[in-house]
């Protein structure tokens, strides 16, 4: 393949063929400092590569800053930046991949479509928000947040090009007398102490976008870098246009003193006053989404010519909106202290509002214990490490709560049997509670087993050497116990809606490698079928006589395609994904299989037509097991969203604010999936809420 050639001014001659083991495909933009192109891995996936121009690549200082966005930009791959892939700043022309995130700049996109609406302002100042805590969380400071390093994906604004970021524990300092950054998006301080400049000027930076974002300029504007200078300096700010609901909290952002502005926590929670929830629309209009240029991801791009300025008269007209910050909310919450029942509602258990009015409640605030749920009985069921209570799903209120053992299993409780049934730990204990009180119904001892399963009415326990034990879980009485026949230790999985529990286990011979499938009657262990399936496959979901799998490599990492058996007609039906995907966690809705992988690449396979149905990268960097009502596919993020997909077009069509812990920049290990129970989808998050939303209109949340 020739190399790429570009003729447009400041490009280089030729551009390379690849960086890396990546293959650059076309130039999306360029800057003063390098070209980002659109490039595939070997595997297929989109990346964005940024490779620096060769005249800098002689230049050591300028090495020098690259691997310091390389640093700066993989800690804070996630959820509100492009995450990076891969890089080399020590190759003969340095370059850095990320993940491509397709859409517009928000310079591009006000610059094409005007001014913002209020509710896409609110949902930018959150976004942004967020994302300058967690960036601040690992320690580092952007130093040029503008509308051209802001994209806007269909899940919310990413923060991009960390090219004169810093870490705090850097050794490369800006040198006495050089600014760095971009006039009408600095923060005072970057112009008087450059070499002090902390997370606050990001923040300075923020209210500059959300001016830029709201009126199409700047919030000081001139054609001069000098004067723009000392307007920031010493100027009062021109908010004029900027919506009512929002000035007072942007002109605090443009404070001049560090200190005298909001951290993005405090944003964040003054942002929640303003509105209990931000609108989920995509950034981009519809009337004018098919016009729109390929989205530049990841490089330095020209802001666009603002419109001419307006000056309003003074501070106190933004002030006199401050009284605004204070409006009522609709979404409700429930605080629970020292473990007292929150007043109870109207509402009883079970029932379902004509319009469900969404709620949240937080139950027990432990840092990193992402609360698990089930539905069941009227009730919505939690297991907290530690703790095991009820909500009354319509309103969230408290109905019982009662302390277990801390060693007991992290995962969601079960009602089984007309019973609550925790997951417990190996050592052998059973307990079953009473829905309506929460007070023990039955209890066991048992010998310590290594895995335990509900299937059906009976949970299944595998001990140590083989033996497979089936309590009934509505009495906690022994159903049988036994040995099953070419299982010498086997692990159990089981489906809603279908009788029988699976296991599986690899098998070889000539034929290479292979999957033997047993399926088992949990009620009484007998076998009820046994067939050997080829590749390495786990099972996901069955339902009407059909087992549907995912093939592995051998170390269970990569899943290559989807299957299904079928068991009344001996078939299996093979769907090979068109791009192998990592750490993924797959379900089953009907003939339909729905795959979220690491990374956040979500795809539907249609088992009947043997074909992908749709794709979409959601730029979740880590996500829950997807969950369908037919209509909406539902899945959690690490930082605590909620996501609702289009089941048929595989658009994005809502998705809920974060919910990190406020004390904590760690995530769960493992995120529980969210319940679908009579038009409503409920969640835990990483604050120790649970809450619950409108299944039926997703765009509301």
């Amino acid at each position: 393949m020739a190399p790429q050639r570009n003729s447009g001014a400041g490009a280089e001659a030729e551009l390379p063929e690849h960086a890396g083991h990546y293959r650059l495909e076309s130039r999306l933009g360029s800057g003063g400092m390098g070209v980002v192109h659109l490039a595939r891995s070997t595997s297929g996936m989109k990346l964005a590569v940024k490779v620096v121009h060769s005249e800098f690549a002689k230049d050591p200082e300028f090495r020098g800053r690259f691997r310091q966005e390389v640093a700066a930009a993989r800690r804070v791959s996630g959820a509100f930046t492009a995450s990076v892939v891969d890089a080399d700043p020590e190759a003969e022309r340095p370059w850095m991949a990320t993940l491509f995130i397709p859409g517009p700049t928000l310079a591009d996109q006000v610059k094409r479509n005007g001014p913002m609406e209020a509710a896409q302002l609110r949902r930018l100042m959150a976004g942004l928000a967020e994302a300058l805590r967690d960036i601040h969380r690992v320690g580092v400071v952007h130093r040029d947040l503008k509308p051209s390093n802001v994209l806007l994906a269909e899940d919310g604004p990413k923060v991009i090009d960390f090219g004169i970021s810093r870490p705090k524990d850097s050794e490369l300092r800006t040198e006495t007398g050089k600014l760095i950054g971009t006039p009408p998006f600095m923060a005072p301080e970057q112009f008087r102490r450059p070499r002090e400049v902390g997370p606050a000027a990001d923040v300075f930076a923020l209210g500059s976008v959300m001016v830029h974002a709201a009126t199409g300029r700047g919030p000081f504007d001139s054609d001069s870098p000098y004067v723009v200078a000392y307007q920031v300096v010493h100027d009062e700010p021109d908010l004029t246009d900027v919506p009512e609901s929002l000035a007072p909290l942007v002109l605090r952002c443009l404070s001049k003193e560090p200190e005298d502005r909001p951290t993005p926590d405090e944003l964040m929670r003054e942002l929640r006053s303003v509105a209990a929830s931000y609108d989920t629309q995509a950034f981009i209009p519809a009337q004018r989404a098919g016009d729109l240029p390929v989205p530049e991801p990841a490089g330095e791009r020209e802001e666009p010519q603002r419109p001419s300025r307006r000056r309003l008269p003074g501070r106190q007209a933004a002030l006199a909106a401050a009284a605004l910050l204070v409006v009522g909310g609709v979404v409700g919450s429930v605080q629970w202290l020292g473990g007292e029942r929150a007043a109870p509602r109207s509402t009883s258990p079970g029932t379902t509002p004509a319009v469900l009015r969404a709620w949240e409640a937080k139950p027990l605030a432990k840092s990193g214990q992402v609360p698990q749920c089930s539905a069941g009985a009227g009730r919505l069921v939690c297991a907290q490490r530690g703790l095991v209570f009820a909500l009354n799903p319509s309103d969230g209120t408290l109905l019982w709560r009662r302390s277990v053992d801390e060693r007991t299993r992290n995962g969601p409780p079960v009602v089984s049997g007309g019973l609550v049934q925790p997951l417990t730990d190996e050592r052998g204990r059973l307990e079953a509670f009473d829905p309506a009180s929460g007070t023990t119904r039955w209890q066991r001892n048992m010998p310590a087993f290594n895995g335990m399963r509900l299937a059906g009415g009976t949970l299944l326990l595998t001990g140590a050497d083989g033996t497979v034990t089936g309590v009934d879980s509505s009495s906690g009485e022994t159903r049988w116990s036994r040995r099953l026949p070419g299982l010498s230790e086997p692990y159990f999985s089981s489906f809603p809606g279908d009788p029988l529990a699976y296991a599986t286990r690899a098998v070889g011979g000539s034929g290479g490698s292979g999957t033997a499938v047993t399926a088992v009657d949990p009620a009484t262990g007998t076998v009820r079928w046994e067939k050997r399936l080829k590749g390495d496959l786990e099972s996901i979901g069955a339902r009407d006589g059909s087992v549907f799998f995912r093939s592995v490599d051998a170390a269970s990492e990569t899943t290559k395609a989807v299957v299904r058996y079928t068991r009344r007609t001996d078939t299996s039906r093979r769907v090979a994904l068109p791009v192998p995907r990592l750490d993924t966690l797959a379900t089953v809705r009907g003939n339909v299989v729905l795959v979220l992988a690491g990374g956040g690449s979500l795809e539907a396979f249609d088992l009947d037509a043997g074909k992908r149905l749709w794709h979409l990268e959601t730029a979740v960097s880590r996500g829950s097991a997807p969950v369908s009502d037919g209509d909406h596919v539902y899945f959690s993020a690490a930082d605590g969203r909620l996501l609702a997909v289009d089941a048929r077009s595989g658009r994005l069509v809502g998705q809920t604010r974060p919910r990190l812990a406020a004390d904590s920049d760690r995530v769960a290990a493992a995120l529980p999936e969210p319940v679908i129970a009579d038009h409503h989808v409920y969640a835990g998050a990483p604050d120790g809420t649970v809450f619950a939303v409108d299944a039926r209109n997703p765009s509301a949340w």
